[in-house]
């Protein structure tokens, strides 16, 4: 089944709109279905889409272990780099879910505020 297809969020896809210095806001995608939620899952890893088997066993896997935050963000997904300081304001204040990369499983780039 194709996903419902709004024009005015069309146009807004893959555009990053600037924020403060280094910060951008970007809507990845609307309405998206397995590919999304698998995309969401992998976020902490820093890892893109594997193959279908693979997508396939960890949605299975969120199910099973009530992992729900990636089934969440299928409505719309966005891309937001800020620096931490902003992004816990804005998560203490959220509607919505999110996930972000981990520096556990990622080399983090050297960017900081004084």
């Amino acid at each position: 089944m194709p996903r419902p297809s709004v024009e005015a969020a069309d146009a807004l896809l893959e555009q990053s709109l600037p924020v403060l210095d280094r910060g951008f806001v970007r809507l990845v995608d609307y309405m998206g279905g397995d590919a999304r939620i698998v995309q969401s899952a992998r976020v902490s890893y820093g890892e893109g889409t594997k193959t279908y088997r693979q997508d396939r066993g960890l949605i299975h896997y969120l199910l099973r272990n009530w992992h729900t935050s990636p089934f969440e963000q299928v409505v719309l997904t966005f891309h937001v780099k800020m620096p931490i300081f902003v992004a816990r304001q804005w998560i203490r204040h959220r509607t919505a879910r999110l996930n972000e990369i981990s520096g556990r499983y990622s080399v983090m780039k050297d960017e900081f505020y004084l």
